[in-house]
C-alpha cells in the first residue's frame, strides 16, 4: 500500500458512510430546505475530517491492543506499516483541519461541537472507559453519534430538534451493533484486555440486552415522523427494517451462538444505512436553495 492509502486507513473509512448518511438528512431537516450542493459538501467534509481525526488518534492509542485481535492486526500501525509518531501527527493535523474548516464555513458552534466530539472520543472513551468498563460502548455512543449534532450546529448555529433526533437514533443503534460483534469475537477482545459486557454478565443476558435495545430503537427511529416532516416512505422503511432487526435479535435470544450474533451484526448495518437512505430520499420534497 502507498502512504496515502495507509493514512486513509487510519481514519477507519468503513465508518465514514455512517458519518455522511447521518449528517446529510440533519442538514436538510435543520435548514428546512436543501442547501446548495457546495455548502453541503463543505459541511460534510468538515464532519468527515473530524471523524477521521478521532479514529486516527484512536488507532494510535490502541495500536498495541490491535495487535492482539484478528480483525485489527492488519491495520497500518499493528502491522508496522507506519511509524506511530506519524499516525499521531496525522490525527492531530486532522483535529485542526476538521473543526477549522467548520469554523470557516459555519462559525464557532459547529467547530466547538466537532472538537468536543474528538476530545470525548479520545479521552473519555478510548483512554478512560474502554480499557476499564463494559459500559464504554454506551457512553462512547455519544461520540459515535456526534455527526448530526455537528451538522445541526453548522446549519443553525446551535443544536436543535433535528440534531438531537438523529443523534438519538444513531446512539441507540450502537449498543446492539457492537455487543453483537463482541459475542462472536469475545476471545479476541479478551486477549486484547478489553472488559466486555458478555464477560461480566454472560451471553444470555447480553443477548437479551441486545434485543431490548433493538426494541427501544424502533420507536426512537420514528421521531422524524413524530416531531418533524418525514413522510410515509421513511415510516415504512423504519418500521419494516426495525421489525427485521428485532426478528434477528429475537432469534439470537432463542438460538444463541456465533452465527446468530453475526446475523444481528450484518442486519444492524443494513438497518441503519437503510433507514438513513430512506430519510434522505424522503426529504427530496424539500425545496432546493
Amino acid at each position: 500500500m502507498n502512504a496515502l492509502t495507509l493514512y486513509f486507513a487510519l481514519t477507519k473509512p468503513r465508518l465514514l458512510p455512517l458519518v455522511l448518511f447521518s449528517g446529510l438528512p440533519t442538514i436538510v431537516l435543520a435548514a428546512g430546505y436543501w442547501p446548495s450542493p457546495g455548502r453541503i459538501v463543505w459541511i460534510l467534509t468538515g464532519i468527515a475530517l473530524a471523524a477521521g481525526a478521532a479514529n486516527a488518534l484512536n488507532s494510535y492509542l490502541e495500536r498495541d491492543r490491535d495487535r492482539a485481535m484478528q480483525r485489527t492486526v492488519t491495520r497500518p500501525l499493528p502491522a508496522g506499516l507506519l511509524p506511530p509518531q506519524r499516525a499521531l501527527a496525522f490525527g492531530l493535523l486532522l483535529s485542526l483541519l476538521g473543526p477549522g474548516l467548520l469554523w470557516l464555513i459555519s462559525g464557532p458552534a459547529a467547530a466547538a461541537v466537532a472538537l468536543g466530539g474528538i476530545l470525548f472520543y479520545v479521552f473519555v472513551y478510548t483512554i478512560w472507559l474502554k480499557p476499564r468498563s463494559p459500559i464504554a460502548v454506551v457512553v462512547g455512543g455519544v461520540a459515535g453519534a456526534v455527526s448530526p449534532l455537528i451538522a445541526d450546529a453548522a446549519v443553525s448555529g446551535s443544536i436543535g430538534v433535528a440534531g438531537w433526533m438523529l443523534f438519538a437514533i444513531v446512539f441507540a443503534w450502537q449498543p446492539p451493533h457492537f455487543w453483537a460483534i463482541t459475542l462472536y469475537r469475545r476471545a479476541e477482545y479478551e486477549a486484547a484486555g478489553f472488559p466486555l459486557m458478555v464477560s461480566r454478565i454472560g451471553p444470555e443476558r447480553t443477548e437479551r440486552r441486545i434485543l431490548g435495545w433493538i426494541l427501544a430503537l424502533i420507536p426512537i427511529s420514528l421521531l422524524p415522523n413524530l416531531v418533524s416532516t418525514a413522510g410515509s416512505l421513511y415510516a415504512v422503511a423504519a418500521i419494516g427494517l426495525g421489525v427485521w432487526f428485532a426478528t434477528a435479535g429475537l432469534k439470537l435470544v432463542r438460538v444463541g451462538g456465533d452465527d446468530a450474533a453475526r446475523h444481528v451484526f450484518r442486519v444492524s448495518l443494513i438497518y441503519l444505512m437503510g433507514i438513513l437512505l430512506a430519510l434522505i430520499v424522503d426529504l427530496s420534497h424539500f425545496l432546493v436553495a
